[in-house]
């Protein structure tokens, strides 16, 4: 949950040296993650070979990756349409498993890079029989550029991203001016942008970030109705140890606006 994809902006170019693009989709580049090495036990590895084919995605990587990903197929991938949820960062897949066991209407996928944290959901949806959860190991915002289509999601949800706390390495951040219209774009009408971070520096970044938006872009506002998904979190063991720590949680939680008719004719955006 401490890392994830890559953000395509003015500070992070895109041309890269040809080895590292050939990973750059299932690893995200090297300017906006921290990548956390692990092995998988026996259990997580039978759990993989097993299931992952069933549950989870690859991004492409080397030749392939220079086409682009093949658009995510909700109905194909769950049987069903429903409110789709992607979960950037998902870690070892905690809240995943919990917020989608409490929303069983709701469809989730959980973006992540790092296979042991993608291993345990896989255990966790198994073993609760959870039919609502898909996972795609790769980079985020190659996910919601490619995979994704505009107006089509009901919330995007960044949990505890990586804060890379020193003002050197802020460009690495995954939210960005960039990513926030990115996931603007691709969320619907009324979809709900959810952020909890427990970094202080990080938490006024982000609300600078929501402040300074282009109105005349896709941005979103803050969420003055009831939201459409769950916006409850569990207390994982991280976030526990940061409350011991003596570190704020804070939340931010936005909405795309609806469009709003005019008498003129004319469309204007209404939060609400």
């Amino acid at each position: 949950m401490r890392h994830h994809g890559a953000v395509n902006n003015d500070e992070n170019p895109v041309d890269e040296p040809s080895a590292s693009r050939d990973n750059s989709r299932l690893y995200p580049r090297v300017t906006s993650f921290r990548f956390r090495r692990g092995s998988l036990t026996t259990g997580q590895r039978r759990n993989w070979e097993t299931l992952w084919p069933t549950l989870g995605r690859d991004l492409q990587t080397g030749q392939d990756a220079a086409d682009d990903e093949p658009p995510l197929d909700q109905t194909q991938w769950f049987g069903r349409k429903a409110p789709l949820v992607i979960e950037v960062g998902s870690g070892t897949g905690i809240s995943t498993a919990a917020m989608a066991e409490a929303e069983p209407d709701v469809d989730v996928v959980a973006v992540e890079v790092y296979q042991p944290g993608l291993a345990q959901l896989v255990g966790l949806v198994d073993r609760g029989g959870l039919e609502n959860v898909r996972m795609i190991r790769g980079d985020a915002t190659v996910v919601f550029s490619e995979l994704v289509a505009s107006n089509s999601l009901t919330g995007v949800r960044v949990f505890f991203p990586d804060p890379w706390p020193k003002t050197r390495h802020h460009k690495r951040r995954f939210l960005q001016s960039g990513t926030i219209e990115l996931i603007a774009d691709r969320l619907a009408p009324g979809g709900v942008l959810h952020i909890a971070t427990d970094h202080a520096d990080y938490a006024l970044w982000i609300a600078e970030l929501l402040a300074t938006q282009h109105p005349d872009r896709a941005h979103v506002v803050p969420l003055t109705f009831d939201s459409p998904i769950l916006l409850e979190r569990p207390t994982t063991k991280f976030e526990g140890r940061a409350q011991v720590e003596g570190r704020e949680v804070n939340e931010f939680v936005y909405v795309k606006p609806y469009p709003r008719v005019q008498a003129s004719g004319q469309s204007q955006e209404d939060p609400s």
